[in-house]
């Protein structure tokens, strides 16, 4: 666990995490005085952002389902003013009807079980006229550049495969209209690596095309040969992320 922390920090902390999250913030309209509702709030990484943009006056309730991310969160933020940790899940929130003005996700619909009931489940939630901010990738749309596109399409595919909701970026506003939301904006965002080692670190494209091999997707010298000239750059890798904002 303490790697998967490591993991969302470093992502948190690239210029295309930091870009993103102001976005996302930004696009709930924070005021003092509202109540937000950080769904899947890991190791609390926003949720100091969030309590300084609704303070004075103004609580952030963090949910997650995982202990340890709930413990990492509670330990960062003990002395945060207006922050509560909640255990929790999406499909079953440990919130009272219409008792937020925002809430929001960040990558989390991508590994859940029914998007479409949790999101159903946050218009619970959420105060009649209230925002609901969403950040998801649209795994379907990731893309390697190299010479052997073939294997590069490959391994994009094997990647997208292993997500539960690879396509929930794109299907967000359908999803939000079925669940009564009207939606405000939905924004698309490229997200490129171009740093080899970044791109391994957030991407797993050791480790992944290693997974590609063992799953029988890749021959073993067809992705050695593919990580080698990736490794010696240069690297183009990305995919299409969204930011989607819908109304209660």
């Amino acid at each position: 666990m303490t790697d998967q922390i490591s993991y969302m920090d470093t992502a948190a902390a690239t210029d295309i995490g930091l870009d993103y999250k102001r976005r996302s913030v930004a696009g709930l309209d924070l005021r003092p005085g509202l109540t937000v509702a950080d769904i899947g709030c890991g190791p609390g990484t926003d949720l100091g952002r969030l309590a300084d943009a609704v303070a004075p006056g103004g609580s952030v309730i963090g949910v997650d389902r995982d202990p340890a991310m709930l413990a990492e969160a509670r330990r960062r933020h003990a002395a945060t003013a207006g922050v509560e940790v909640r255990a929790g899940d999406v499909h079953g929130l440990p919130l009272a009807d219409a008792s937020v003005d925002r809430a929001r996700v960040d990558r989390l619909l991508q590994h859940v079980r029914d998007p479409q009931s949790a999101i159903g489940e946050v218009r619970r939630v959420l105060r009649p006229g209230g925002l609901f901010g969403m950040a998801e990738p649209d795994w379907d749309t990731f893309a390697v550049a190299d010479d052997d596109v073939a294997t590069s399409r490959a391994f994009a595919r094997f990647v997208a495969g292993r997500v539960r909701n690879a396509t929930i970026g794109r299907d967000l506003p359908r999803l939000c209209a079925r669940a009564g939301f009207g939606v405000r904006s939905v924004e698309p965002i490229p997200v490129l690596f171009r740093d080899f080692d970044i791109a391994d670190r957030l991407l797993g494209l050791r480790r992944n095309a290693e997974r590609a091999v063992e799953a029988g997707v890749l021959l073993d010298a067809v992705a050695a040969d593919w990580v080698g000239r990736l490794a010696s750059g240069p690297v183009l890798a990305g995919f299409t992320f969204y930011l989607v904002v819908a109304e209660g």
